[in-house]
């Protein structure tokens, strides 16, 4: 685009095309700032008056000034990770006949071992599936519990006088349900063998590769935790985290290459023996034995009894689509009841990012996390009020408590019975038309800091999200699974897929979720569009712990392409402001187009990955 320089004095910038006093330069000469309000403003090649962001950051040429790229097209299959080449590794799969399930377990293989600030074989996992088939949707809570042997009593007395069970050492340890989840989902929807599946991560994990920008900058973050959490006396042992995760005694450098042998020798023994060879043979003796020696309370028992479990998936109808999530123990439902509270505002008269829009998003999150808080948990242990919770009946009932003019600072929950009669997120399609919709992770960064003798990944510290109020659904039980996070999505139309996604980052996801969907179907835009535009993220809701309530409003959280103006109008309605990076998620998607079954592939401009398809 060629630019025009013109020197503002007296006219407003606005006014530019009617303002004679302006001097028109050439484009080698020096502007001269008017010395009113030093502003230079610059005349594009249609005479429409043209402003600096200053960013830094280059210009498109079609598009939102916000996207960072075009979604990526594709016929035959497509894979969105947040780390290449496991995007790569799905696409080999698929290439080679594997189905978008193969190709998403190779796929999760690798970003375990690429990306283990977020997810590993340490920690638990859900999917949903798109069986063309069938044309159905298929769900699996890949969720494990906790130790049999130690009570609640037990547990209180382990880490003393506490509110909350903490994040580090062996006090969160539940069972890793992933790899159960990865063979559940090959009995089902697989169509090469689970060795094809994980060579690529046992390749790399021996021969090594490259540690992207992203994760070395949270493994640096990590490192530094870890270490003064063990000064501390608050986990048991890191000498095996620093064996595996450190090179000379630092955490792994951007562009350094990063082997584990150990893992590598563990993934061959699952390929080898099958999920059994985890969960009753060699590795679940070195995890007992590593545990009976650190006093941590996992046994091999925990681990021969574990099950992963097919559910059905649950939806709204938002605006003519459905909108897909699992139900609890995860907290997917409560980007449904955001969508239903939200449903009754016309999102796209107020304007995207206005002060209007995010001024909802924020009380309708408020309202459904404060639900949240109170009834989601194991469903073996509590009967959940699935259907109140769901109905628009009972969203226009928390609707009707929100206020246009003020930022609730305390909400409760309702009473849905009344109406009754730093994760990852990955997603593959295939050329048959199969979808899936997964994430992983280890809850809290890259989890515990505990490392078993040898086996090269990390346990899951999801456990600290059990209650320890004994009134609550949520308190913690032998065998029970935890509230749990993450949540991967899915929208369908008219009983046929149209989209997979998913948005991981703690109390993030359901906040992310509707984000992504109001901006497709709200407000039209595409699929990487969607995920570049800038989020909120609302902090300090009562906690599934249920802990100190909300009474202070919390932290409306946001990244700095939000307006000024607008900032100004959300504080004037008593909104707490922080203007940050950081919070916001990493997002992951597949379009696909009704009319073309054209794949849209999209990935997180804020982690390291992108979407791959042939």
């Amino acid at each position: 685009m060629k630019f025009k320089v013109k020197v503002i004095t007296t006219c407003a910038a606005l006014l530019l095309m009617a303002c004679n006093e302006g001097v028109e330069n050439n484009s080698n000469d020096v502007p001269i700032v008017a010395p009113i309000d030093n502003r230079v403003v610059y005349v594009g090649e249609n005479n429409e008056p043209v402003t600096l962001r200053e960013d830094g950051r280059g210009d498109r040429v079609v598009s939102a000034p916000w996207a960072t790229r075009s979604a990526v097209l594709a016929t035959n299959g497509m894979a969105a990770t947040s780390h290449p080449l496991a995007s790569q590794i799905a696409i080999d799969i698929l290439k080679k006949g594997g189905s978008a399930v193969d190709a998403a377990i190779a796929a999760n293989a690798a970003i375990g071992l690429m990306e283990p600030t977020g997810n590993g074989i340490g920690g638990d996992l859900f999917a949903i599936v798109w069986d063309p088939k069938t044309e159905k949707l298929y769900g699996l809570n890949g969720s494990g519990r906790s130790a049999k042997g130690q009570t609640l009593a037990d547990l209180k007395a382990k880490i003393g006088d506490v509110s909350e069970i903490p994040n580090w050492g062996t006090a969160p340890v539940t069972v890793p349900g992933t790899v159960d989840a990865w063979y559940e989902l090959h009995d089902k929807f697989g169509t090469i063998s689970m060795t094809d599946n994980l060579a690529p991560a046992i390749k790399y994990a021996r021969n090594g590769f490259p540690v992207t920008e992203v994760v070395s900058y949270y493994m640096g973050i990590y490192q530094a935790r870890y270490e003064k959490l063990f000064a501390a006396g608050e986990i048991e042992e890191i000498a095996n985290y620093q064996s595996t995760y450190l090179i000379d005694g630092e955490y792994i450098k951007e562009g350094q290459i990063f082997k584990n042998p150990d893992l590598a020798s563990t993934l061959s023994l699952i390929a080898k023996g099958g999920r059994d060879a985890f969960y009753k043979g060699n590795i679940a003796d070195t995890i007992e034995a590593y545990f009976k020696r650190i006093d941590g309370p996992l046994r091999k028992e925990d681990f021969a009894s574990h099950t992963s479990t097919w559910i059905d998936p649950v939806s709204v109808n938002y605006r003519g689509v459905d909108v897909w999530e699992l139900p609890p123990n995860g907290q997917g439902i409560a980007a449904l009841q955001m969508l239903n509270i939200l449903e009754g505002y016309d999102l796209k008269a107020m304007g995207h990012n206005s002060a209007d829009y995010l001024h909802v998003m924020t009380e309708a999150k408020k309202l459904a996390f404060e639900d949240r808080a109170r009834f989601y948990a194991d469903p073996d242990y509590y009967d959940i009020p699935l259907e109140g919770l769901l109905s628009k009946e009972y969203a226009a009932q928390r609707r009707s408590l929100i206020s246009m003019d003020k930022a609730s600072l305390a909400v409760d929950h309702g009473d849905p019975k009344l109406l009754k009669g730093d994760t990852i997120y990955l997603t593959v399609a295939d050329k048959d038309g199969m979808m899936v919709s997964l994430i992983q992770s280890n809850y809290r960064g890259m989890g515990t800091g505990l490392v078993a003798d040898g086996l090269g990944f990390i346990f899951q510290n999801r456990g600290a999200q059990y209650s320890l109020n004994e009134d609550h659904p949520n308190v913690y039980a032998p065998d029970k699974r935890p509230f749990h996070t993450i949540i991967p999505a899915f929208i369908t139309k008219d009983g046929k897929p149209l989209m997979s996604f998913g948005l991981m980052g703690g109390a993030m996801q359901p906040q992310g979720h509707v984000q992504m969907v109001a901006n497709i179907i709200d407000f039209g835009m595409g699929v990487q569009q969607a995920g570049d535009a800038a989020r909120y993220h609302h902090n300090g809701s009562t906690e599934p712990t249920w802990q100190a309530r909300m009474k202070d409003g919390g932290v409306l959280e946001l990244e700095s392409g939000v307006k000024a103006d607008v900032v100004r109008e959300l504080q004037k309605r008593g909104h707490k402001i922080n203007i940050t990076s950081g919070p916001f998620g990493g997002y992951q998607a597949i379009w696909l187009d009704p009319k073309t079954s054209v794949y849209h592939g999209a990935s997180e401009m804020r982690k390291d990955g992108m979407a791959i398809g042939y």
